[in-house]
């Protein structure tokens, strides 16, 4: 059984993750509004990833006989006006997730939950890869973003983005 604490950490962040699916979700909503339908695709395919996310937690929650509650999700509660906005605040929602997962961790390596740290240490090399890709995202459309032959190439690239299951074994 799961120490109370690292049960309740991972719960909250179950439904922190299906936030991030619905904040990513408005992200391509705003993006097809735009007529950037690969940076749309960028963002559904990240929305689906995690969604996956909080699956695995909460498969992992099952395993270790925990109650799995759903919470209602909030609304994005964001204004997205300029064609970087959704960049910036994707990214800086990267590093509140990542604040989150070392905040679980650091619960689990307290009361020495090494197999829960082992669960999570996909997670943490997981939140390095989508700070990176954010930040890359980001640097990009800096580079990019004025020039419309260049910006079209971008949104091709972003197209071309497909969905791949992560292979975390639980």
């Amino acid at each position: 059984m799961l120490n109370e604490t690292v049960a309740g950490l991972l719960n909250t962040q179950v439904n922190k993750e299906f936030y991030s699916a619905y904040l990513y979700l408005d992200f391509a909503n705003f993006y097809e509004d735009e007529g950037l339908k690969g940076f749309a695709n960028w963002y559904r395919v990240q929305a689906q990833e995690e969604r996956d996310h909080a699956m695995l937690m909460i498969q992992y929650l099952q395993n270790n006989d925990c109650k799995v509650v759903l919470e209602s999700i909030d609304k994005p509660n964001i204004e997205l006006n300029q064609k970087m906005d959704p960049l910036k605040q994707g990214y800086a929602h990267e590093q509140y997730v990542t604040s989150l997962i070392h905040n679980i961790y650091a619960a689990a390596y307290e009361v020495k939950d090494f197999r829960t740290m082992q669960f999570l240490d996909w997670f943490v090399k997981e939140q390095g890869e989508e700070e990176t890709n954010a930040s890359d995202l980001i640097k990009k459309m800096e580079l990019f973003g004025d020039d419309a032959k260049s910006l079209y190439m971008l949104d091709s690239e972003l197209g071309g983005r497909v969905y791949a299951a992560p292979s975390l074994v639980l």
